[in-house]
């Protein structure tokens, strides 16, 4: 009979203390490689169980988040539920959490302390703006730190700045976090210490940010041009005759003379001083577009995607969510819910060998009985 492949993180226990998207984006990619997060949700849960009811009764962040978990509450004004979270992290590789600056150390969970005390142990501590410094005492949440990081001030339309439509900074915080605690259980492998992680959802965006904030140092301070590239032409929207829109994007000065030739039909338009790099297409975007926006409008939806793949030119559908839901790339996960089973989008790697099957979403506080992280070794 065929056993089923380890994961490669099997035998990893991670206590979570955690609640909104950041921590549990990151500790729910660990359990989904096989390693058993103990999730520490205060006596009212975690706050992102109530932001939607559209699964079944649940919110659509907690169930897509914390699937694979165990929920253990705790009310950590006690002290004999700091006496049974001492009892888990004693008995774990990892602790992730994100409490306010400061606010584990008050309780008596310093990370001095805790990296003293058992030194094989990664920690890893997500804020808004770490946890030292000017800003460090501030509440932090996505859409905040899309304000003050001017992410939104490079995003939507000429007319004001806009949310980018997905929770991207809590996002990319939680993967930051992921690939350091990662790194912190191989450099573990080799020098048997752990490590303590600090990442913050400022310092995430203004790494991700790098090329506009050095585009505004350079003295060219980037514009919001909505579904457009402020450094490549021509990359946009444009319609069809029949009303359809498809964003196409030229990447090379190679590209853009093929797409002359036989979408274009004007195999000199390559060669026009005005169109013959993408610098010069850039500066003279306005008719670098109508050129390209000509040539949609005289065509059909079904004709302009036969050219454009007959140029070899990338392009893309707009859509929106109900294309997206019957898009035929998109692959499902089905998880199991207090309320049923979901269908949610699968993790992006796809890892060759046996399926990986996904643990259920945990009611609040399923895991009464406090776990033994020490006996599951």
């Amino acid at each position: 009979m065929r056993t089923a492949a380890r994961l490669p993180l099997e035998g990893v226990v991670v206590i979570a203390i955690e609640q909104a998207v950041a921590a549990p984006f990151c500790s729910s990619r660990l359990a989904d490689a096989g390693a058993r997060v103990i999730k520490v949700e205060r006596p009212e849960g975690d706050f992102a169980r109530g932001y939607d009811d559209v699964v079944a009764g649940q919110s659509s962040y907690f169930v897509w988040l914390n699937r694979g978990k165990e929920s253990v509450v705790l009310d950590l004004t006690k002290e004999s539920d700091k006496a049974n979270l001492e009892t888990l992290i004693a008995g774990a590789d990892v602790m992730i959490q994100n409490l306010k600056p400061g606010a584990l150390a008050r309780l008596g969970f310093a990370i001095e302390r805790l990296r003293s005390d058992y030194p094989r142990l990664v920690t890893c501590s997500i804020s808004g703006y770490g946890e030292s410094g000017p800003f460090a005492d501030r509440k932090a949440y996505d859409l905040l730190i899309q304000a003050e990081s001017g992410l939104s001030s490079i995003t939507g339309g000429a007319e004001a700045p806009a949310r980018v439509g997905v929770s991207l900074v809590d996002i990319a915080t939680g993967a930051t976090a992921y690939s350091a605690i990662l790194e912190a259980l191989i450099g573990r492998a080799v020098t048997g210490f752990g490590a303590d992680i600090q990442v913050s959802m400022f310092d995430v965006m203004a790494d991700w940010l790098a090329v506009p904030l050095l585009h505004q140092e350079a003295g060219k301070p980037p514009q919001r041009i909505g579904l457009a590239h402020p450094s490549i032409a021509p990359y946009g929207v444009f319609s069809t005759r029949d009303g359809r829109d498809i964003l196409i994007s030229i990447q090379s000065d190679r590209e853009w003379a093929k797409f002359c030739a036989v979408f274009l039909k004007q195999p000199d338009a390559a060669r026009d001083q005005r169109f013959a790099t993408n610098v010069a297409r850039v500066a003279n975007r306005t008719e670098t577009d109508a050129l390209v926006a000509a040539a949609f409008s005289a065509l059909g939806h079904a004709e302009a995607v036969s050219l454009l793949a007959e140029a070899d030119t990338a392009f893309a559908s707009v859509n929106d969510m109900a294309a997206l839901s019957a898009h035929p790339h998109l692959r499902r996960i089905h998880v199991e819910t207090p309320s049923g089973t979901a269908a949610i989008p699968a993790p992006a790697p796809i890892v060759s060998g046996e399926p990986r099957s996904y643990r259920p979403v945990p009611a609040l506080g399923e895991h009464a009985d406090l776990p033994n992280p020490e006996a599951a070794q």
